[in-house]
């Protein structure tokens, strides 16, 4: 019995040990990665901004530091304040992170309030296309249109816009970057998101394959799989904060990133049918800390990303369980696309790179 106990206790140091080897190694990896990587060629630009958040902290957090990095002045505001505070800043730029949701029913009206005293007014919508009947109404209201998806360009133009830009999201690197995991956070596949229709059929497809691997599914709506019973021990329902969401990223081997689906009902508002060829910012983010991550394609994904090289592709659940299995059996060649993957991102896709691109269109316009 002694002897029995003494067996398993070697076995948890030895594990717990290969796990700590892992994570410094992978940390090394990391931190190198970062060391090499050239940072951003950053303008400055003399112009006061007042940004207007939308409450996606992960995204507002990335932008409002950027602005205040490059410009002159940068002030942030809660929507309801918008008009009032601006009218005491007299900036040059109000910039509105998609102006939806949790905007109030005036504030419209006081854009073009805002217009009619000279400000110039820009709207960065980041949740399209899935609320394009939304989108649509708001848009004529400002001088610039600003939108992550490709599809939403011509989209407004056709609708009388003038100024329309295609600018893709990006990473929030004093977040989103690599970090030391607890214990707690490590997993060998996480996903986090609300459960669309798309990824409850994928993960009710491999709840089998998932069932005995330790795996984290946090997010809203998961009871909507039909093989909950099944996945439920590997379930957190609800919120995951920003903070929290970076450290899981940091403990998994693997992060599985879905795209929502674009189809107009259910969860979404798109009767105008816009497509979806752009990524998410959970695309950037989860590169952003130095973990491999396996998502579905876009059309834009490739003028990212290079698949096979610094993140990884699925088309099908098969192909999806396949690379799973290969990538946890092979640890070397895994943090490899990972290391790179975080390389690519700082290269060109955090929001100071798309900050900048977004002031530079203004002042040129």
């Amino acid at each position: 019995m002694r002897k029995d106990r003494n067996t398993k206790r070697t076995g948890i140091k030895t594990n717990a040990f290969r796990s700590g080897y892992s994570e410094g190694y992978r940390m090394g990896l990391c931190e190198a990665t970062v060391q090499r990587t050239p940072k951003p060629q950053l303008s400055s630009f003399d112009l006061r901004v007042l940004y207007v958040p939308q409450g996606f902290d992960a995204i507002d957090r990335g932008v409002c530091e950027a602005l205040t990095k490059l410009t002159r002045e940068c002030a942030q505001v809660e929507p309801a304040q918008m008009a009032e505070a601006a009218e005491r800043m007299k900036p040059d730029l109000v910039l509105v992170m998609n102006g939806l949701h949790v905007y109030p029913p005036e504030h419209l009206e006081h854009i073009g309030r805002l217009r009619q005293m000279g400000m110039k007014t820009a709207v960065w919508f980041v949740d399209d296309p899935y609320f394009s009947e939304d989108t649509a109404a708001a848009a004529p209201y400002y001088d610039f249109i600003f939108t992550h998806e490709r599809s939403g360009v011509s989209f407004y133009k056709q609708l009388g816009c003038n100024r329309v830009f295609h600018l893709p999201l990006g990473a929030g690197i004093s977040t989103f970057r690599p970090l030391r995991a607890e214990p707690a956070y490590s997993h060998d596949i996480c996903f986090i998101g609300s459960a669309f229709w798309n990824r409850v059929n994928l993960f009710d497809h491999m709840a089998s394959f998932l069932a005995d691997k330790k795996v984290i599914i946090a997010g809203g709506h998961w009871e909507r799989l039909s093989r909950y019973a099944v996945l439920r021990p590997h379930i957190r329902q609800g919120w995951v904060p920003i903070e929290e969401t970076a450290t899981y990223y940091n403990g998994a081997k693997i992060v599985i990133n879905v795209h929502r689906p674009v189809e107009h009902g259910s969860d979404n508002r798109n009767s105008h049918q816009l497509s979806g060829e752009s990524i998410n910012p959970r695309t950037y983010e989860i590169s952003a800390c130095g973990t491999l991550q396996m998502t579905d394609v876009r059309s834009e994904l490739a003028e990212m990303y290079t698949p096979g090289v610094d993140i990884e592709t699925f088309n099908c659940p098969e192909e999806l369980m396949s690379k799973i299995d290969y990538y946890l059996q092979h640890e070397t060649i895994r943090q490899r696309v990972a290391v790179q993957g975080l390389h690519t991102t700082l290269l060109k896709h955090t929001f100071e790179h798309r900050v900048q691109r977004l002031l530079e269109t203004f002042v040129s316009s």
